[in-house]
Parts: structure tokens; C-alpha cells; sequence
């Protein structure tokens, strides 16, 4: 028994109706298309090419006395209107090759009865060819061959420049209006801002050192003095009433280069001493009167922000400042490699003495000195420093933060906890928090 033609014959019978004839409209337009698509290929690779350009590929251009090389000097000297010429151009093409795939396809097939297979061949079909064929292929060339690719291209785009002039000049007009409203109302971006680029770019590349660098010229402007300054109660002072054997002996044993002097009391700072000066006085009578080599001090407030104070340092060409508070009051001393600590880390030369304000037993137990600062324990925990701002009030050490949080001097052995770890205070005497315990949870 033969089989029945009816279902092939149904088959070439829907197919057919699929189409209507292929002639030479339909021809002329295909490769119309090809060439459009081949041209939208070449545009959209130039952006890439031209703008992926080194400044070390420019300086050997312009060195370059060839066509080519004045060609794409010529086109990169304004680089907007070159943006906006490839920008317009590839959308052009683009479109010109929308209209004609349309055009196209309405010879070639008959949607009428078939609406969804239209969009399919109309829309899907050319959306496809022209992101892979016209943007995603050219770009990834033209990343890999930068320079070839505006060689190759940079008499075509010189053409376009001029044809569509009027039209790039229009979009470069508006685009710098809008650009000038924008910077008018542009505030920059926040630390906090910084902070999280920086933590993104490190987890891609990059040190640990050349994070805490970053973090350090990021934070810069926000650090006030009193932040950082060595407080009175570890400072280095002398009386000007005290005997010039008892100074040498002072100086011998702090190991400092400059030393403030005081009269009756810390409040009351009347100069600073450079060790140098005395040089020429270590034979001296025990009664020289070492008082007339001081010089004048520099005194700024607790308030004043590091950033500011650094150039004041660098006008006056002084090392220290008296940092005072806002009864004027000695709060403790500040000096230039405090300020450059912030940025490029702990700088110890070869007379330095290594002080230890912590011991770390492993990696989730510190013990911590009283007079530690906030910022010296966040770089060392790694904790984040703007998560003390709501508790820490006026505190700038651990101990300071412990005494604003409880409101009173703690008994030893007491815990305090918040954000992730436990502070417990080790050791404590009348009046000051010497020792403290981290625990980190």
C-alpha cells in the first residue's frame, strides 16, 4: 500500500507560502546590507581603536611625519567630535540597515498569515547579525589591534567628520552645556566612596601596603590633629628652670631632637629646644643658661585637620606644633613624620627605639596599650574606623573609648562589647586605662 502525499504535499505547500520571489530588488538589497554591516563593523571598532590609543602610541604619532599618523593626530585632537561623528555615523548605518532588511524581507517572504515568524526574521534575526557582527566582533578586535585598526580607519572617519559636521557640532554643543550644569552642581566623590573603589581594585590586584596607601591619601583630609598627636601624658618636656646637667642627661635618655620647654607647668609652653643648638654648649658651666637657644612654638588646635596643618609645617618650614585645647590648655605635641605616617606607614630611622603598643597572640587575640589610638588599632585589626564615629564622642585611644561608653573609670577585668569584639580592661590604676585585652569574635 503506497504511503500518502498529502502530508508532504501540506509541507511544501506551507513552506511556499512562506515566500513570495527572489529577484533583483531583493538582491541589490542584501548586499547593501552586507556593505552597510561591514561599515557599521568599522565604525564601531573605531571607538575602541582610537580611544584605546596609549599616550606613549600619540607622542610616537605626532613624531611620525606619514599620512596615517597626521590622520589620526588630527582626529584625536578633538575627542568629542570624533565621538560624536562615530556615534552618529554608526547609528545611521544602524538604521539604514533596519529599513532595508525590512524592506528586504517584505519581497522576499510573506508574513501576512505568519506575525510571529516575521518578528522572528525581522526583528531577533537582524538584532543578532548586527550586535555580533557590527559591535561585539570589531570591538574585541580593534582592543587587540588598536593602533592597526585607526591606521586602517582614519581616512574614512576624516570623511565622515566632514559629512556629518553640522550634526556632531549640534550634539558637542548640548553635550558640553549639559557637562558645564553638571560640574556646577558636582560635589566629588566621599572617602567612603574611595574606601569602597579601593577595596573593589584591591580584590583584583594589588598589595596590601599599596591599600593601606590609598586608604591613608584618601582619608587625608579627615584626620584632625588631635586624632593623631602624641598626648601630654607621653610627652618629653622640660622645666626652664632645670639645671643644664640634668637637660643633658633628659635629652640623652628620650633620644628626641627637639624637646618642648614649659614654665611652672605643661600649660604653659614657652618654646621648643632643637638639640642641635645645644652642640656647641656640651662643655659648658653647669650654670649655662641653655633657656636663651629656644625657639618659638607653632600652636594649633585640636581641631585643625592634618591636611591643612601639612602645609602650614612646609610655609612656616617647622617639624612640631603644640596642640592645644579649647581652654588653651597643652593637649600634646604633633609633628611632620606624624602627618607622614598617616600616609605611607610607620617611619623609623636608625636612632628610632621600637615602641610596642600591642602584642598579638593570634589572630583574634590582642593586647592592646591604654593610650593605643583609634586609628593605629583600626590598621592593626583591620576594623573599619568609621564604625567608632556614633560611640567614640571626643576619644581619639581605647582607652578614651572605653571611657566614653561606660561613663566612668572600669574596674579590671571588665568586658565591653560591640562591633564584633570584646574589649576587656587588663590593668588600670587611679585614674588611667593602662592595658586592654581584644577579642575578636
Amino acid at each position: 500500500m503506497e504511503d500518502s502525499p498529502e502530508p508532504y504535499s501540506c509541507f511544501v505547500s506551507i513552506t511556499l507560502s512562506f515566500f513570495n520571489t527572489f529577484n533583483t530588488e531583493a538582491a541589490l538589497g542584501l548586499l547593501a546590507m552586507a556593505i552597510l554591516l561591514v561599515l557599521s563593523a568599522l565604525v564601531s571598532g573605531s571607538e575602541i581603536a582610537f580611544f584605546s590609543l596609549k599616550h606613549s602610541q600619540l607622542e610616537d604619532l605626532r613624531e611620525d611625519s606619514s599620512r596615517q599618523a597626521l590622520k589620526i593626530i588630527s582626529l584625536m585632537e578633538k575627542p568629542k567630535r570624533l565621538l560624536a561623528t562615530i556615534l552618529i555615523t554608526n547609528n545611521v548605518v544602524n538604521i539604514a540597515i533596519i529599513i532595508i532588511s525590512t524592506f528586504v524581507t517584505s519581497i522576499v517572504f510573506n508574513f501576512e498569515q505568519y506575525y510571529i515568524f516575521g518578528f522572528v526574521v525581522q526583528v531577533v534575526v537582524v538584532t543578532f547579525l548586527l550586535l555580533l557582527f557590527a559591535e561585539v566582533l570589531p570591538k574585541v578586535y580593534a582592543t587587540q589591534n588598536a593602533l592597526k585598526f585607526s591606521m586602517f580607519i582614519s581616512g574614512t572617519m576624516l570623511t565622515f567628520r566632514r559629512l556629518f559636521y553640522p550634526l556632531s557640532s549640534l550634539l558637542v554643543n548640548t553635550t558640553s552645556l549639559i557637562d558645564k550644569k553638571l560640574a556646577a552642581k558636582k560635589t566629588g566623590f566621599s572617602a567612603d566612596e574611595l574606601s569602597h573603589a579601593i577595596d573593589m581594585a584591591h580584590e583584583e590586584k594589588g598589595t596590601e601596603e599599596d591599600k593601606q596607601l590609598l586608604y591613608g591619601i584618601v582619608q587625608f583630609s579627615n584626620i584632625y590633629a588631635r586624632e593623631i598627636m602624641k598626648s601630654r601624658m607621653d610627652v618629653v618636656a622640660v622645666d626652664e628652670n632645670t639645671p643644664f646637667d640634668e637637660l643633658i642627661h633628659i635629652i640623652v635618655e628620650a633620644g628626641y631632637s627637639r624637646i618642648p620647654v614649659y614654665k611652672e607647668n605643661f600649660d604653659n609652653v614657652i618654646g621648643i629646644l632643637y638639640i642641635k643648638d645645644l652642640l656647641p654648649h656640651l662643655n659648658a658651666e653647669p650654670d649655662f643658661k641653655w633657656v636663651s637657644l629656644i625657639r618659638s612654638c607653632f600652636f594649633v588646635p585640636e581641631s585643625k585637620k592634618i591636611n591643612d596643618l601639612l602645609k602650614e609645617f612646609q610655609e612656616k618650614k617647622i617639624h612640631m606644633a603644640i596642640v592645644v585645647d579649647e581652654y588653651g590648655g597643652t593637649s600634646g605635641i604633633i609633628t611632620l613624620e606624624d602627618i607622614l605616617e598617616e600616609i605611607v606607614g610607620e617611619i623609623n630611622d636608625e636612632f628610632d627605639i621600637e615602641e610596642t603598643i600591642y602584642s598579638k597572640v593570634d589572630n583574634k587575640n590582642f593586647v592592646f596599650e591604654g593610650r593605643t589610638l583609634l586609628k593605629d588599632f583600626c590598621k592593626i585589626t583591620g576594623i573599619d574606623y568609621a564604625g567608632f564615629n556614633e560611640i567614640k564622642g571626643e576619644a581619639d585611644t581605647i582607652a578614651g573609648l572605653i571611657l566614653e561608653v561606660k561613663q566612668e573609670l572600669p574596674y579590671k577585668g571588665e568586658k565591653i562589647s560591640f562591633m564584633g569584639f570584646d574589649l576587656i580592661v587588663d590593668a588600670v590604676d587611679n585614674r588611667r586605662i593602662k592595658r586592654i585585652r581584644v577579642i575578636m569574635k
